[in-house]
């Protein structure tokens, strides 16, 4: 067995003890019937939230064999929604261990429909009790998260503002040449990511002659559905880190990609995690402030 397959092994195993653990102290915080069955979620409504005037929503969606307290506890994203007055909810994914089905495959097509339906009914559910605004709508997510926000970019842009992902693991069609709507994207990927390769590879579909994407690639092909100039500014933040960012967009939007020397598949300035399982996390940026500093320049353009 490969390297690769060991640590994704050691993920749920881990994954199963702590979050059996966990989750008598996480339980989801609400339910919602989506597809002919219950799904669930975990919500983050702040102190600051002002029902009397639309608010910003984040959606933040875990990775395969985690969970929505995971997610929370891993982004950080409930002290930023203090300081900014927005909500965040982190969705729960299905099956055990938890994931999001965002498989390539024709015969996967149903269950990557009854993905993007949840998060649409999801936020018509939020949108009955709280007061959101539409226009403010983000989503972001790691690893198999982030191959959902990638669904939910091809299959649902125009639910969304702006998109964001860690250690994204891309394997959903790029049929996204036909978008009713510009994306913008910003993306956090590890140079030492040991599960899902920054310069691509092996994927469990390996024997189908399907591969995760280079990740300088695949930013590359979506500035290009984006109609970005395809010479990207290319800037040194920290000795480890470079931002190599698409202008020159539609709509004036932006594609941004934070290439990280020496960070494994982990969320950078995030919370910890096993440096032999996942590799180093890089603590000179912090992707959550990050994101959200993208996220405020941007609202939906219908």
């Amino acid at each position: 067995m490969k390297t690769s397959s060991w640590m994704i092994i050691l993920l749920i195993v881990i994954s199963l003890v702590i979050g059996g653990f966990l989750t008598f102290y996480f339980n989801a915080s609400g339910q919602i019937q989506s597809g002919g069955r219950s799904r669930s979620y975990l919500l983050y409504v702040p102190d600051s939230y002002d029902a009397e005037k639309p608010n910003p929503l984040v959606i933040s969606i875990h990775g395969f064999a985690q969970w929505p307290a995971h997610q929370q506890w891993l982004s950080g994203w409930n002290r930023l929604a203090d300081e900014n007055g927005f909500l965040v909810v982190y969705p729960r994914g299905t099956g055990f261990p938890l994931r999001w089905q965002v498989g390539p495959l024709e015969e996967d097509l149903e269950k990557t429909q009854q993905e993007v339906e949840f998060f649409d009914d999801l936020i018509d559910h939020l949108s009955q009790t709280y007061n959101i605004d539409q226009n403010r709508i983000y989503v972001n997510g790691m690893s198999n998260g982030g191959g959902m926000t990638h669904l939910l970019a091809c299959q649902l842009p125009d639910r969304f503002a702006a998109f964001g992902s860690v250690a994204g693991a891309y394997l959903y069609p790029g049929d996204c040449d036909q978008l009713p709507k510009e994306v913008p994207w910003i993306a956090f990927h590890g140079l030492d990511d040991p599960i899902v390769p920054f310069q691509g590879g092996e994927t469990r579909h390996q024997q189908q002659g399907i591969k995760f994407p280079a990740i300088e690639f695949w930013i590359a092909a979506w500035a290009e559905v984006n109609g970005c100039d395809l010479n990207p500014e290319r800037e040194k933040i920290t000795p480890e880190v470079t931002r190599i960012g698409y202008s020159g967009c539609l709509q004036n939007i932006e594609l941004v990609l934070y290439r990280i020397a020496g960070a494994g598949h982990t969320w950078p300035g995030g919370g910890w995690l096993p440096v032999w399982l996942t590799g180093k996390t890089n603590r000179d940026i912090n992707a959550t402030k990050l994101m959200w500093d993208f996220f405020q320049e941007t609202t939906l353009h219908k």
